[in-house]
């Protein structure tokens, strides 16, 4: 698969699958959508331009850390989110800013309702992605995702996987 050829409509059908699997639970399967490069990274939302040697980031996980946070989250004594959280992530304005370093950057905005005991929360933000090709299927080498909040409250904590 070349990188120059891939489609918008075909980015935005790898990210509406990256929302089904983290929507429905499906964390072991949504691994297999990321390199064994990727980062997963969210900044804070004070300095969400900030880079993770020099800001305090929420999450910088490499991937293998990124499989110990899956692991974490399907353990019984993950109760932080136990019962499961239900969530609706939303998934738009995809635009693709072309091939660097044989990944395509890609950005999208996202909007993912959150409810658990009862409440609702909403994250906004977009995310800062750059895509590989791997045995022909897209794969993530990053993903970023930079909250559009003030702050973290009334949410209060990212436990879910955003």
């Amino acid at each position: 698969m070349n990188m120059q050829d891939i489609t918008r409509a075909e980015v935005e059908t790898f990210l509406a699958r990256d929302a089904w699997l983290l929507d429905t639970w499906q964390l072991q399967e949504w691994l297999g959508l990321f390199s064994p490069q990727a980062r997963y990274q969210v900044p804070s939302t004070d300095r969400p331009d900030g880079d993770p040697v020099n800001s305090l980031y929420l999450i910088d996980d490499d991937f293998r850390q990124l499989c110990f946070r899956v692991k974490r989250f399907n353990m019984p004594q993950g109760h932080a989110e136990q019962p499961h959280s239900r969530t609706q992530r939303l998934v738009t304005n995809v635009l693709l800013h072309g091939v660097r370093d044989g990944a395509l950057a890609v950005t999208a905005a996202f909007l993912i309702a959150r409810t658990r005991h009862g409440l609702q929360d909403h994250f906004v933000g977009r995310y800062e992605l750059r895509l590989v090709s791997d045995d022909g299927a897209l794969k993530f080498v990053q993903r970023r995702a930079v909250l559009s909040m003030p702050g973290l409250r009334p949410v209060g904590t990212v436990s879910i996987i955003v």
